[in-house]
C-alpha cells in the first residue's frame, strides 16, 4: 500500500495530477489573524469580528481562520516577542501607518500575489494603491480603510466677525472680506486665523490694542497630532531619508518657524499654555469641541464625538496648499501579511475577503471610509446616522477629495525606535510650544543629533 501511495504522490507531481481527498487531506491550513495594533479591541466589535471568522470557516474548508485579540497597551510588545519567536501570526490589522511602521522590514511584498491571482484593484483611487508601496519593500498593503483629513470650520465665529469661509472645493479661489480673491493657501489661512483670534476686549489680533494674555478665541490649530503630523500641512516628509539618517525637511523647518510665529507672534495658534488651558477643552484638548476655535485640520474619525458638545453650526473645507502643492495628511487602516507566514496564498485569499466581501461591513465596525470606491456614496449616510450627525448638510465632497493629496511618504513611516524617537521629537515640542524665545533652527538642528544617536543604537 505504502508503494502504490509513493507511485501516486509521484505521478502527482510529475503529471500535475490531483491527489484523491483521502491523500490529500491534512486538514485545513490555519491563518491567525492578530488585532490590537489599532481598532477592533473593544467588546462589541470582537463580537462583530468573531462572526466574520465564523462565517469565513463555515463557507470553507481549506482555511481555518484564528481570531488573537491583545489589547492596545499590550499589542506591539507581544507581536514584537512572537516575531521575535518565530511563533508570528499571518495576518495583522487594523492598523494604520504606525502600526505597520513599528515593525520594519517584517511585512510581506504583495505584489507577486496581487499579480498571480489578477487581483483588481480598480475600485481604488491610485494614489492610495501607491501610498502602500514602500521602496525597498514592496506593495505592503491593499486600501481598506482610510480617514481623510481636512479643514474644519465653525461658522458661527466666522459669521461674527463678518469673515467668509473657507472655499469648498480643492482648486477654488478663496475672496476675502474685502472682495479680493486669492489662492487659498498657507498665507490665506494665517490672514483668516489672525482675524478670528480675538481678546476678551473684543479685539483681534491684527490689532494695536490686541491682549495676547487674555485670549478667548483662536483662528487655528493642529488637533490631536504629534510634530511630524503638524508639520505635514506644509508638505509630505519624514524625519528619516533615502539613506535611513535623521533629518528635518526644509518645508517642516519652514512649518515649525510658522507654528512658533504663530504661537508667539501672530497669536492666532495656540501655545502649550493655552492648549491646555479649559479655554480650549482643558486637559481633553478638544480644541474645535470647546467653540473656541475658529478652524482645526483634522479626520474623519474626530467628527460624531468631537462635536458632541459643540452648539454652533460648522462646516468642512479644503487643506489650504504650501508653494502651489496641497498635502491633506491621511491616516490609513489596512491588513498586513508577515513575511514570515508559512501559507502567504492562503493568507492573501484570507486578506482579499476581508478587504473585498467583507469591506463595507468591517469599515462600519471599524468607524473609517471605506477606500473602495464602489462603497463610498453609501457610506456618508449611514456614516452620518451612526454619529449623530444627520441633516447638517456636510460637504462630503471635499474629504472625498482630499485622498488625491495624501503625504507620501506619510509622516508616520519608517522610523527606528518607533517609542523613543516619538518621545524625543515630543521633548522637542514641548520645549517650543512653552517658550516665545526658543531657538527653532537650534532645537531642530539638536533634535536630528540626537535622533540620529537613537538611529544609530537601533542598528546595532
Amino acid at each position: 500500500m505504502k508503494k502504490r501511495l509513493l507511485v501516486l504522490v509521484t505521478l502527482v507531481f510529475v503529471l500535475g495530477l490531483t491527489l484523491p481527498i483521502a491523500v490529500q487531506a491534512q486538514g485545513p491550513v490555519e491563518i491567525r489573524w492578530y488585532v490590537g495594533l489599532g481598532a477592533g479591541t473593544d467588546a462589541p466589535v470582537i463580537e462583530a469580528q468573531e462572526a466574520v471568522v465564523e462565517e469565513f470557516n463555515a463557507m470553507q474548508d481549506d482555511i481555518e481562520l484564528v481570531l488573537e485579540i491583545v489589547d492596545n497597551d499590550q499589542a506591539y510588545d507581544v507581536l514584537s516577542t512572537q516575531i521575535a519567536a518565530g511563533n508570528a501570526p499571518d495576518i495583522v490589522g487594523p492598523m494604520g501607518i504606525r502600526g505597520r511602521a513599528s515593525f520594519p522590514g517584517a511585512w510581506l511584498d504583495m505584489s507577486p500575489l496581487i499579480e498571480a491571482t489578477n487581483y483588481d484593484l480598480s475600485d481604488f483611487d491610485p494614489a492610495l494603491v501607491e501610498f502602500y508601496q514602500v521602496e525597498g519593500e514592496g506593495q505592503l498593503g491593499i486600501p481598506f480603510a482610510v480617514f481623510p483629513s481636512f479643514l474644519m470650520y465653525n461658522k458661527d465665529l466666522f459669521d461674527e466677525g463678518g469673515i467668509p469661509y473657507p472655499p469648498e472645493n480643492y482648486g477654488d479661489m478663496y475672496t476675502t472680506w474685502e472682495g479680493e480673491e486669492v489662492v487659498w493657501d498657507i498665507d490665506a489661512l494665517r490672514d483668516v486665523a489672525m482675524l478670528l483670534t480675538v481678546d476678551a476686549n473684543g479685539n483681534d489680533a491684527t490689532m494695536e490694542e490686541f491682549d495676547p494674555e487674555q485670549i478667548v478665541q483662536f483662528g487655528y490649530g493642529t488637533q490631536f497630532t504629534d510634530m511630524p503630523g503638524r508639520d505635514t500641512l506644509f508638505g509630505a516628509g519624514n524625519v528619516v531619508d533615502a539613506d535611513g539618517n535623521a533629518q528635518i525637511p526644509e518645508n517642516w523647518r519652514v512649518a515649525e518657524h510658522w507654528y512658533h510665529d504663530g504661537m508667539w507672534v501672530d497669536y492666532f495658534y495656540p501655545n502649550a499654555v493655552y492648549g491646555g488651558s479649559d479655554i480650549l477643552g482643558g486637559a481633553g484638548g478638544n480644541w474645535f469641541g470647546s467653540g473656541n476655535i475658529a478652524m482645526v485640520t483634522i479626520h474623519t474619525w474626530f467628527l460624531g464625538w468631537g462635536t458632541a458638545d459643540l452648539e454652533a453650526e460648522w462646516g468642512l473645507g479644503p487643506v489650504p496648499s504650501y508653494e502651489g502643492v496641497t498635502t491633506a495628511k491621511l491616516h490609513a487602516d489596512t491588513f498586513g501579511i508577515l513575511n514570515s507566514t508559512e501559507n502567504p496564498e492562503a493568507a492573501f485569499e484570507v486578506l482579499t475577503y476581508l478587504l473585498g466581501e467583507k469591506a463595507e461591513e468591517l469599515t462600519g465596525i471599524y468607524g473609517g471610509m471605506p477606500a473602495r470606491l464602489s462603497l463610498q456614496d453609501s457610506f456618508f449616510p449611514n456614516f452620518e446616522a451612526a454619529n449623530g450627525i444627520e441633516g447638517l448638510d456636510l460637504n462630503w465632497d471635499v474629504v472625498v477629495a482630499g485622498l488625491s493629496y495624501p503625504d507620501n511618504p506619510n509622516h508616520e513611516e519608517g522610523m527606528p525606535s518607533f517609542l523613543e524617537s516619538t518621545s524625543r521629537y515630543t521633548e522637542y515640542v514641548t520645549e517650543a510650544d512653552n517658550d516665545p524665545d526658543y531657538d527653532i533652527d537650534a532645537g531642530l538642528d539638536q533634535l536630528v543629533e540626537d535622533l540620529q544617536a537613537i538611529f544609530d543604537a537601533a542598528a546595532e
